[in-house]
This record gives C-alpha cells, structure tokens and sequence, in this order.
C-alpha cells in the first residue's frame, strides 16, 4: 500500500473514531501533497510524500517552540500531538550516535578538513539520510566533528 493509500485509509477512520487530531493532520498531509501535484503536474511517489511530511514536521516543531516562548501551553500541547502524528508516516528516525557514524564516515569519504568544506559533505550526507533525519542535527554534529 502506497503512502497516500495509507493516509486515504487513516483519514477514514480518523473520522470513524472521530480522532479529532488525526484527521486534521492527515489533511493537512494530504492538501499539501494535493497543492505540491496541481502546482508542479506530478504525481508523488512515497519519497516525495515523505519530503513534505518531514517538511510538515519541521514546521510543525517550529511553531512548537513559538508556542513554549509565548506560554501558550494549550497551542504547545495540540502541537506535540500534531507531531507524534506526523511522525507516524516518517522512517524510523536514526539516533544521534547513529547520525554521528554517517557524518564521521562521510567526512572522511569526502576528504573534508575544515568548514570550507561544509556544503559538500551536507550535500554527500542527506540522501544518505533522507526522511530519517533533522538537517538542524546533522549541522550541528558536521560543525562538532569539523572542529
């Protein structure tokens, strides 16, 4: 079953259950794939569909940290759900060490030595990680192991 099968199928019984949180991420999940395919003529495949949820969760965090520094804590908890829904469609998330033995091997497959070489070792590294993790994190950790 592809992913937007699985989403058509979660939405229905979102609704059935009347998962109130569920239903509205599922749809945003879908409009977005929906609005990407009208715009750009195409049909996505689960790749593709994984590259907006991951963007959906991205933003979604985002406004979660918005949300602690206003103290809006009912925003803040509805965003967390948002969240652990979104990551339901995503890969299993690599952990940190994981992430670190994928940047230390790719420095070294690059040859890279200082900063300079920041944008080739980001570009070697995310299809290697695609959907499975944070950009911010593999930054970080690329910075940590340049130095």
């Amino acid at each position: 079953m592809s992913l937007k099968q699985k989403l058509q199928e979660d939405l229905k019984s979102s609704m059935k259950n009347k998962d109130n949180t569920k239903k509205s991420v599922v749809t945003l999940i879908r409009a977005s794939i929906k609005q990407f395919e009208v715009d750009n003529r195409v049909e996505l495949d689960d790749s593709q569909v994984i590259d907006i949820i991951a963007k959906l969760l991205k933003q979604t965090k985002d406004s979660l940290n918005e949300f602690k520094k206003a103290g809006r804590e009912d925003l803040a908890t509805q965003a967390e759900a948002e969240i652990e829904v979104l990551k339901e469609y995503l890969p299993q998330q690599l952990s940190e060490e994981e992430l670190n033995e994928i940047v230390i091997a790719t420095i070294s497959e690059v040859g890279a030595t200082s900063m300079k070489d920041m944008k080739q070792i980001m570009s070697s590294i995310m299809p290697k990680v695609k959907g499975r993790a944070d950009g911010k994190l593999i930054n970080e950790l690329v910075r940590k192991n340049l130095q």
